[in-house]
């Protein structure tokens, strides 16, 4: 012990010089004196923004993808010496710290008497301690383990239990639905024989035989029908719980055997219930398709029953056409009976399955049943009515069809039955059948057509008195053209409003389709180049054809921006306002594109105007040769040729045509357009002659 106690003091005197030697060597923070750079620049251990300390002591650290992301913006020799001074910052801080617990380190020796003898002292105690935790550590181990081989035990049974009693209901349930079914008739003709038995045997005389409680056999059977769905709804739970189990693939034939006597039975009761009306028995029978999940079937049964003989009678092909030459595909009389049958044999029904709470929301005969019928007929008996090839009765053939679906979901309850209706896969089928986009290419062809057809025309065609169909006073064929096919855009019996934004883009093409004919037939009269094709008339055409012109483009820019602009915001008017807002100024926008010709036709009717004038101009070169070379006076009156100058222009204003169909505003125009054409011309004819 004393050679321990010696070797101690021996290791404590050389930790203690170490220490002294190693605080004596490095300087000490509180010591060193403070420079002037430590108060007025950074601090020592400062650290650039891109250097982060705290990352050293991330457990995912790792140096190489440190330095690899680092080197893209700081220089080595920068990261180097950073480190360094890191590394510094580090020491420092440890010697700091040794310092602080120098004593007690140094102490920690000296507490240390004694230690072997108090570890013998403490090891029996301890290894007593330990026997006995790992005695009750095996007793309470074995009791959990004693005590979960029981539960298990308990859960296993309770399990089997389970099972035994699902499949004990499973039998219970098909035994009881056996014999459900064989207190059945298998057949209508059954039911009226009942009917009628007990009918001799009751002594009152109703038509329909009443029971005891009142009520018929025939609704009867349609309870327990419906008593019958409930139990296989049961049994159909049961069998999705056990699955795989040999009782239950043993008991699948007789199962199946029963649904498909429950089937038959509840087809044959719906039927019988729909022949002769009868309000409980449909409801019931209902009830018990939607218990079975089976609303197919009663759709289908109601549809090939009820609804496919009327439709085959109402939808048949018509040979012959009528007087005004249409074909026998035309379906508005077929959707007027259908809604009259509707409204007559179908109604009771639908109000059946749209009552409230009544859980029949799950059928839906009008799209299944009505409408799925009315459409293999059509495509059965009359497939030309969905052809667009015949643009008038494809539209008529169309709007009935939408007014017929608007009928449809006039049953409807509620807005999510009509988003449902509109949601089924036969009525998206239905309306794809209708292909608008085909129309519109076809009646785009028809108007468009209609106006390049006038517009390629080489001279301007005037309409006669007999042939006008406006009520404008337009003077030219091509601008009533135009007006009759902008009319025809937003015709009842051309719009389809599902494509109005198709029709409003080809009324602004039309309306720049009249611009562009205009504006090109002004710019190659005035650039004497080669005609194309429609706008010849400009070279030939006189200033009195101009004011036609003008006259028709002011006619159609007061009609396109007032009436017609009316006439289509009426119609959108089911629109939101932002969509009528749109409309309007694009409409606007096509009637200030057809202002912006008069200027130009303007302009021409002033040139053919100064063209004629100045032929008389031509008089002043001869003043120089006739006063030059002669002894004649100077002149007291003016020549002759200054009488003509504005001959051309009076006559031209003073006419009938100027008169009745210009504005007071465009005779002023032309007036001082005219005026100052003539005198620049002759100002540079006379500027010539004085400069020679």
């Amino acid at each position: 012990m004393q050679l321990y106690n010696r070797s101690i003091s021996h290791s404590e005197e050389a930790a203690k010089r170490k220490m002294s030697d190693l605080v004596a060597t490095s300087p000490s923070p509180s010591s060193a004196p403070r420079s002037a750079t430590d108060f007025f620049s950074d601090p020592y251990d400062s650290h650039p923004l891109w250097f982060k300390p705290s990352l050293f002591l991330s457990p995912n650290f790792d140096s190489e993808s440190y330095i690899s992301e680092l080197r893209t913006f700081v220089p080595f020799d920068t990261l180097r010496s950073e480190l360094r001074s890191h590394l510094a910052s580090l020491n420092r801080e440890l010697v700091d710290l040794i310092n602080r617990d120098y004593a007690d380190f140094v102490n920690l020796s000296t507490k240390l008497v004694d230690i072997d003898a108090a570890v013998v002292r403490m090891r029996a105690p301890l290894l007593e301690l330990r026997e006995k935790i790992t005695g009750f550590r095996g007793s309470v181990e074995a009791a959990l383990f004693s005590l979960r081989n029981g539960l298990q035990q308990r859960s296993d049974a309770a399990a089997a239990r389970e099972v035994l009693e699902l499949l004990l209901d499973t039998f219970h349930v098909v035994s009881k639905v056996e014999k459900l079914i064989k207190v059945l008739p298998s057949t209508p003709s059954d039911w009226q024989n009942e009917d009628a038995n007990s009918m001799g045997r009751s002594s009152m005389n109703y038509e329909n035989s009443t029971q005891q409680d009142g009520t018929t056999m025939r609704e009867t059977q349609s309870m327990l029908l419906e008593r019958i769905a409930s139990e296989m709804n049961r049994l159909k739970f049961y069998m999705a719980h056990a699955q795989n189990l040999p009782f239950i693939e043993n008991m699948e034939k007789r199962i199946q055997s029963a649904s498909v006597l429950l089937d038959a039975s509840l087809g044959h009761c719906f039927i019988d219930g729909l022949n002769n009306s009868d309000t409980s028995v449909l409801y019931n029978c209902l009830r018990a398709y939607a218990a079975i999940d089976n609303t197919n079937n009663a759709e289908e049964i109601f549809r090939t029953t009820i609804v496919a003989p009327f439709i085959q009678k109402i939808i048949t092909h018509e040979t012959s056409t009528d007087a005004a030459g249409t074909s026998g595909d035309e379906l508005e009389n077929d959707y007027k009976q259908i809604k009259h049958f509707i409204a007559k044999d179908c109604k009771m029904l639908l109000e059946i399955s749209s009552t409230d709470k009544s859980g029949l929301h799950v059928f839906d005969f009008l799209a299944n049943s009505i409408l799925k019928e009315v459409f293999w007929a059509i495509q059965k008996v009359k497939p030309g009515a969905f052809s667009p090839g015949r643009p008038t009765e494809f539209l008529k053939n169309y709007k009935a069809s939408l007014d017929f679906l608007a009928y449809l979901e006039g049953y409807c309850p509620s807005r999510s039955a009509v988003t449902k209706f509109r949601a089924e896969a036969i009525c998206i089928e239905f309306m794809k059948q209708w292909n608008v986009g085909v129309y519109f290419s076809l009646r785009f062809q028809e108007i468009a057509g209609a106006l390049d057809s006038a517009l390629t025309s080489p001279s301007l065609v005037f309409i006669q008195d007999s042939d006008k169909r406006s009520s404008l006073n337009l003077i030219l064929r091509q601008s009533d053209t135009l007006l009759e096919c902008l009319r025809s855009c937003w015709k009842e019996d051309v719009l389809v409003f599902s494509a109005a934004d198709k029709f409003l883009r080809l009324t602004l093409q039309l309306l720049s389709r009249y611009s562009i004919w205009v504006s090109s037939a002004l710019n190659t009269r005035k650039s004497n180049a080669s005609s194309s094709p429609g706008s010849e008339w400009a070279v030939s055409a006189t200033a009195e054809d101009f004011v036609y012109v003008i006259h028709d483009v002011n006619c159609l820019v007061s009609e396109v921006c007032g009436d017609y602009l009316g006439h289509i915001s009426q119609y959108l008017s089911s629109c939101s306002t932002e969509v009528l807002d749109v409309v309007r100024m694009s409409i606007e926008q096509g009637g200030a594109s057809l202002e912006k010709v008069l200027p130009l036709v303007t302009k021409t009717i002033i040139d053919v105007i100064v063209d004629k004038s100045v032929e008389d101009l031509r008089q002043l070169k001869g003043i120089t040769a006739t006063y030059r070379m002669t002894n004649k006076p100077l002149p007291v009156r003016h020549s002759p040729y200054v009488v003509g100058l504005l001959r051309p222009i009076k006559a031209f204003l003073e006419g009938d045509k100027a008169r009745h169909y210009l504005t007071h505003e465009t005779r002023e125009a032309l007036l001082l357009g005219t005026v100052t054409e003539i005198t620049r011309r002759y100002y540079e004819l006379a500027a010539e002659l004085v400069s020679v």
